[in-house]
């Protein structure tokens, strides 16, 4: 589902992203974009921030009360600030605008092969057996159903805070550069500062969710002008201080 309040843009994207094997449909106001979110039920949102009615933030930020259904925003605000507060609300990427096409077109295809056809579903997707089961403190991370829960109780991930979290705890005590992690996780290398950002704001959203002391994390440490890892590192070589 293409979000946007100029026919110029839609017009363009629903050609575009046609050509290359998708069912468009489109919205032109927020309150719109939910109508027709919830007849469709599409597989991934690219949602403008700046809209009539409803803005992107207020669309993302009732979809994400209900669907983990991938989100990308687009909006002529490049300020980090305003990428941040879009990140923070639970979307997937952010492409400030004038953007090219085609590099719209390679991040929707690397969420759509990230979380698979049919996300805008809550339900986990199915993921190779040969995963299992993971234990990390008192956290215990199921790769089959991609959840996590501590003490019997789920805690909800989205479809990119999961991946990052099995990302990191893949290897305990590896070193993940940022870099490493916006390629793998988001498919493309960092052009500008702000793309690295995105990593830290996700990094940010998981210790919310999943330490008892965010400000003093004990599960993903900082690794200072480096990356990130999981818990169980020599303490010579971190910096643990969020």
């Amino acid at each position: 589902m293409v979000v946007d309040d100029e026919a110029a843009v839609r017009r363009v994207l629903v050609m575009r992203l046609q050509l290359a094997g998708y069912r468009v449909i489109c919205a032109e106001d927020g309150e719109e974009a939910l109508s027709l979110f919830h007849q469709e039920q599409p597989d991934l949102v690219v949602l403008d921030v700046m809209l009539p009615k409803l803005d992107g933030f207020a669309v993302c930020r009732r979809l994400r009360a209900e669907s983990c259904v991938p989100i990308i925003f687009l909006s002529a605000l490049d300020a980090i600030a305003e990428r941040v507060s879009g990140l923070d609300l639970g979307a997937d990427d952010y492409l400030p605008k004038p953007f090219s096409p085609k590099e719209l077109e390679a991040r929707i295809a690397t969420i759509l092969r990230r979380v698979g056809r049919g996300s805008a579903s809550a339900e986990p997707r199915e993921v190779p057996s040969g995963s299992g089961v993971l234990r990390v403190g008192d956290l215990v991370v199921d790769t089959n159903r991609r959840q996590v829960t501590r003490d019997s109780e789920r805690i909800g991930l989205t479809y990119t805070e999961f991946s990052l979290l099995e990302l990191l705890f893949r290897e305990p005590g590896r070193v993940v550069p940022r870099a490493e992690i916006l390629e793998q996780l988001w498919g493309y290398p960092p052009r500008r500062a702000a793309d690295l950002r995105v990593v830290d704001v996700y990094v940010a959203r998981l210790r919310g969710k999943l330490e008892p002391d965010p400000r003093n994390p004990e599960l993903i440490l900082t690794v200072r002008g480096t990356g990130y890892a999981s818990q169980r590192m020599a303490e010579a070589s971190l910096a643990a201080n969020g």
